[in-house]
């Protein structure tokens, strides 16, 4: 991996996630009001994150499963909730500790253990599943798969992650969010097409035991995101 590259943005995204963005974001993951276009973004997530837990076993008793970038909990507290032994990671110690606040007040079948740091650390152990939602869009396609790779090595049966599709609609969003206060901007998307993923994944040695399996488009106003599942040859 461009270490650098990656150590440098995983800067940039925890400045802005534990400090400039942690009110929006704790309002937008609740089920408080907000405007127009926050709410596309939530009904987007909603759907996306129903769509990744689909993807998972039903019940998911007995099995580890690590929720990176985890953000205020809410695909960790479900997947623990049917049974699953979560562990949930997220680079913003401040929206760690809202989402261990959310854990605790929600009855589980499994349980959720909460860690803040680099999704990445081969210290958290082996999963059977691994859950990138929306947290390696403002990554290089290159980083990106150099990441999935560093996880797949550690993962028994499935990584399922999103990446920002390259889409004119999307171009134009982001156009849109250059125009806003340098203060207010969340940190770079990095939109790929998805056949230079595709390109890259079946290069890349440290996927060599895994296949694509099944793709989904979310678009909900200002949300666009891809969900796309790696899967362990010869797991169900």
């Amino acid at each position: 991996m461009h270490t650098a590259t990656y150590q440098q943005r995983r800067g940039q995204l925890l400045t802005y996630f534990d400090r400039t963005a942690v009110e929006a974001w704790k309002r937008l993951t609740s089920d408080a009001p907000v405007g127009r276009i926050r709410a596309t973004v939530r009904a987007g997530r909603d759907t996306m994150r129903a769509t990744m837990l689909s993807w998972l076993p039903a019940d998911l008793t007995g099995l580890r499963l690590l929720d990176a970038g985890c953000g205020t909990g809410a695909l960790a507290i479900a997947a623990a909730a049917r049974g699953a032994d979560v562990v949930a990671i997220d680079l913003s110690p401040t929206l760690v500790g809202l989402a261990r606040e959310r854990a605790e007040a929600t009855p589980l079948r499994g349980r959720v253990t909460f860690r803040s740091g680099d999704m990445l650390d081969a210290s958290l152990g082996s999963f059977d599943h691994v859950v990138c939602m929306d947290s390696l869009i403002h990554y290089r396609a290159q980083d990106v798969t150099r990441a999935l790779a560093g996880l797949a090595a550690r993962t028994r049966s499935s990584v399922l992650f999103t990446y920002a599709p390259r889409t004119p609609a999307l171009a134009a969003m982001h156009a849109v969010g250059r125009l806003f206060p340098r203060s207010d901007r969340a940190p770079a998307i990095e939109p790929v097409a998805g056949a230079k993923l595709a390109r890259l994944i079946g290069e890349e040695a440290g996927l060599s035991s895994y296949g694509i399996g099944r793709t989904l488009r979310v678009s909900r106003g200002f949300y666009t995101s891809q969900a796309l599942e790696l899967r362990r040859d010869g797991t169900a």
